[in-house]
């Protein structure tokens, strides 16, 4: 296992890559690890304690903050990741069925 860790270092396209996907994930956790300005993060965990203690369980602001690895909760500049993209993917999947012009436009 260490020869196959060793033969990826030598080869230069590999190395490369492997040092740019390392580089990315350290971007994404520092991102999702700094807080965004401006938010008063006491009244958010707050909120968000609340929620979680009446019976609803939290409901979807949870969801979120399950997904997104506990950074919707602290407000970190990168706590939505690419929630907002998939929901508006699946949201104008729907709308194409339901209005004939986006149906048009989406061939």
């Amino acid at each position: 296992m260490v020869s196959a860790f060793l033969n990826t270092v030598k080869i230069p396209e590999l190395r490369r890559r492997i040092l740019y996907t390392l580089a990315i994930v350290v971007v994404v956790r520092l991102g999702a690890a700094i807080t965004t300005p401006g938010v008063n993060q006491a009244v958010l965990q707050e909120w968000f304690r609340m929620s979680l203690t009446q019976r609803t369980g939290g409901g979807l602001a949870a969801l979120f903050n399950l997904f997104s690895g506990g950074a919707l909760e602290n407000c970190a500049i990168f706590s939505l990741g690419i929630m907002p993209y998939i929901s508006a993917s699946i949201m104008m999947q729907l709308l194409t069925a339901v209005i004939p012009q986006l149906g048009r436009l989406a061939r």
